[in-house]
């Protein structure tokens, strides 16, 4: 693990929070084949996507991370939570907005099914960028 986010998953003050972002890491370590990357403050995040918008706007972001707080950790999927709306019914308990699952532990839902649901975003979005960047907000669109 770099050791920028190892230093940062250290310094969270919360043994569960440490123990289920390790957790989180070696899966989306294991889905991407990339390195977990430290983005913004706290989220962790692997492999990127281009984007340019007509607007002129562009830059790269993170296909599929999380960000680990103690007693809610947020799982981003950048294609919206729209287009797993079946297995998000399977999941457990969480809660949810656009494009973030919101687990208070991940002893609190299914990991099998976190886990298809978050291999899903993954590849939807790498099949999305291969052609060039994406060219709008994905989970404002994507249903």
């Amino acid at each position: 693990m770099p050791q920028p986010v190892e230093a940062y998953i250290a310094s969270l003050d919360d043994e569960q929070t440490v123990k289920d972002s390790r957790a989180l890491i070696e899966m989306m370590q294991r889905i991407s084949g990339h390195e977990p990357k430290l983005w913004n403050v706290g989220t962790i995040g692997f492999d990127t996507y281009h984007y340019k918008y007509a607007s002129g706007r562009e830059g790269d972001g993170l296909i599929i991370g999380f960000y680990p707080r103690k007693g809610k950790i947020t799982v981003y999927l950048m294609d919206g939570t729209a287009r797993y709306s079946g297995l998000l019914a399977m999941l457990g308990k969480h809660t949810g907005s656009g494009y973030c699952v919101y687990i208070k532990r991940l002893g609190d839902v299914e990991l099998p099914i976190l886990e298809q649901i978050v291999q899903h975003s993954y590849e939807h979005i790498k099949s999305m960028s291969q052609d060039g960047p994406i060219d709008r907000i994905l989970w404002q669109t994507e249903k």
